[in-house]
């Protein structure tokens, strides 16, 4: 698959990501931290608002990696 290719797989799989994430992080504040401390409020968003980065950065990874840099597929 060539970059380009792979960029125009990339940008709506990191828009999917982003918002599944997103959505994931609200369902589970409504459903179990609506009535929680500040202090267990302010770890959870720390937490849920850093780790959307590792899914991304492993898109963006993949989608500027070089045809050399990649893993041999299985074709």
């Amino acid at each position: 698959m060539s970059l380009s290719q792979r960029k125009l797989l990339g940008i709506p799989l990191l828009l999917f990501i982003v918002i599944a994430y997103a959505t994931l992080a609200s369902i589970i504040y409504e459903q179990f931290l609506v009535d929680a401390h500040a202090i267990i409020l302010l770890i959870y968003f720390c937490v849920a608002g850093s780790c959307w980065f590792f899914p991304a950065a492993w898109a963006i990874k993949w989608m500027s990696a070089r045809p050399h840099e990649l893993p041999p597929s299985q074709d």
